[in-house]
């Protein structure tokens, strides 16, 4: 018997957590979020980069605010009531670092299939490339894989 299900191969899948900034989803991996907080107060850090201008306390430690609207040639917004600060641990320099992200709205957690993964068209979008792992498809909905560590570097 030829071509059973089991020479099939398991599709690869990863676990993220959609979040809308500005008018794009993106989906980050669920294993580097720590946890999804509601607005706090912010401090100005001065001479800081425009998009990682502030602090804030989660739980007793300072933790930077990264705002990545700048970064994909977005406009700032002011806050809604559906704002979080995405909580993140990312690799950095080898490093971990734990930062918050402005996001929009929160929305689930998926599983996305990352055979489909697919390159960041070459025209007919105004992302940077260099900040995209990928686009990958989510349910029916095609969602970016950001490169957190070049985004905050």
């Amino acid at each position: 018997m030829a071509g059973t299900a089991e020479t099939q191969q398991p599709m690869a899948t990863l676990q993220v957590v959609k979040v809308r900034i500005g008018s794009e989803t993106f989906a980050l991996d669920a294993g580097m979020v720590r946890e999804i907080i509601d607005p706090i107060p912010t401090t100005r850090v001065a001479g800081a980069r425009p998009y990682l201008d502030r602090i804030v306390n989660v739980r007793g430690n300072v933790v930077p605010l990264a705002d990545i609207r700048e970064r994909f040639g977005m406009k700032p917004e002011a806050a809604t009531p559906d704002t979080r600060f995405v909580v993140i641990e990312v690799g950095i320099a080898g490093d971990p670092v734990i930062v918050a992200l402005v996001a929009d709205k929160v929305f689930e957690v998926a599983e996305v299939h990352t055979d489909t993964a697919q390159q960041v068209p070459k025209v007919g979008t105004s992302w940077r490339p260099e900040y995209i792992k990928s686009i990958v498809k989510c349910g029916d909905e095609f969602v970016i894989l950001p490169d957190v560590e070049r985004i905050l570097n």
